[in-house]
């Protein structure tokens, strides 16, 4: 049969590329049929970022539908809330559900140290094939998932009975968890988050793990993996691994518009404003300025506080170096140098150089050590 030639053709490249490390996940992934994920229309990235080509089920081949179902890609199932099925040629907008390609799930999975005999607590079902490959190793009875959007939510409990899997499916609001069914051994988050939320600290036993991306309004992004202690906090490195997933909706940050560039101090930056352009470079400015978005990139970069109006805008001197003009009461990047700087001083690090504690008061990140320097999160 084809398609499960293609599952054992994908569990191979998995396992050379080093995804699928665990054999027990391999079997999965050869088992769980991903086409019943994808619905009856995906959409693909095209050159423009914000433009997706919509692909039919009825438009392509059984055989091309499979292909496409098994490369180790993502597809968009999803755009500003609108099923792309309704949906013909190019559309025009950000994803906001989508059938993450395989070798970034099963990573995840990997990641999350899921070992047979646990109880995990997935936020975010999306499609429900993640939902499909926990099933399949651990069972129905320990797998509950939770999805925000009841038409996704829907959608993934269609495929996934039709698949033989009946976990409990949850439609509401994952930041929140899933008190009823815990404690959990693990808890894994399909969607990135700004900060811990606490009731995910209520629902894991002592010594389980919780395993998310950790992101910002920057887009900044880290790879979260914490162990409970018995004493009520969490601590945890970030891992090497550069997995990111799209950002919990109520986490994501506010709308922006074009912002009215006033006047300001200004001064020569300690920093290269092109740092930001590189993705540890982003996650440590983040730290700094964590309520800021950020606009441009390269020597002109333009950070805006929504809540207070602060501003910093970096230019190029022709002089050399760079300048950096600020105005609000945030001096945000003064914050941006404070954090690029104690980057730069211990060798400008991958993210897993850094590392995570929460308590009951405080969820701050930390370089080297815990006892280095600290960034608070923006609980």
């Amino acid at each position: 049969m084809r398609a499960v030639r293609l599952r054992r053709a994908l569990a191979d490249r998995l396992s050379r590329a080093g995804s699928s490390r665990d054999p027990v996940w391999r079997d999965a992934v050869e088992s769980v049929a991903r086409e019943r994920f994808l619905g009856s229309a995906v959409a693909e990235a095209t050159e423009y970022g914000d433009r997706w080509k919509v692909i039919h089920r009825e438009e392509v081949t059984e055989d091309e539908w499979l292909e496409l179902a098994y490369r180790d890609q993502t597809w968009v199932t999803q755009i500003d809330g609108t099923t792309v099925e309704t949906a013909r040629g190019t559309v025009q907008g950000a994803p906001t559900s989508s059938s993450t390609l395989p070798g970034l799930v099963v990573l995840m999975l990997d990641a999350a140290q899921i070992a047979n005999g646990d109880k995990v607590l997935e936020v975010g079902t999306g499609t429900g094939y993640s939902t499909a490959l926990m099933c399949h190793r651990l069972g129905d009875r320990a797998v509950t998932s939770i999805e925000y959007d009841a038409a996704v939510a829907g959608r993934a409990r269609d495929a996934l009975t039709a698949a033989g899997y009946s976990p409990t499916l949850v439609t509401g609001d994952g930041l929140a968890g899933y008190e009823k069914n815990a404690e959990y051994d693990r808890l894994i988050a399909t969607c990135s988050v700004r900060y811990v939320p606490m009731p995910w600290m209520w629902q894991v036993r002592d010594g389980g793990t919780i395993t998310a991306p950790l992101t910002g309004w920057m887009r900044g992004v880290a790879f979260a993996h914490l162990t409970l202690g018995d004493d009520g906090t969490a601590r945890g490195r970030f891992l090497e691994e550069d997995i990111y997933f799209m950002t919990a909706r109520p986490h994501g940050p506010p709308p922006v518009a074009s912002p009215y560039l006033a006047g300001g101090e200004v001064r020569e930056s300690r920093v290269d404003p092109r740092v930001l352009d590189d993705p540890a470079g982003l996650f440590v400015a983040q730290l700094g300025a964590p309520s800021a978005v950020r606009l441009g990139g390269g020597d002109e970069v333009i950070l805006w506080d929504v809540a207070t109006g602060s501003q910093a805008v970096t230019r190029p001197d022709p002089a050399g170096g760079w300048t950096v003009r600020q105005r609000g009461p945030l001096r945000l990047w003064d914050a941006v140098e404070h954090a690029v700087l104690a980057w730069q001083n211990a060798g400008s690090p991958h993210q897993s150089a850094y590392g995570l504690t929460i308590t009951a008061g405080r969820q701050y990140v930390w370089l080297g050590e815990p006892d280095g320097p600290s960034w608070d999160l923006p609980v």
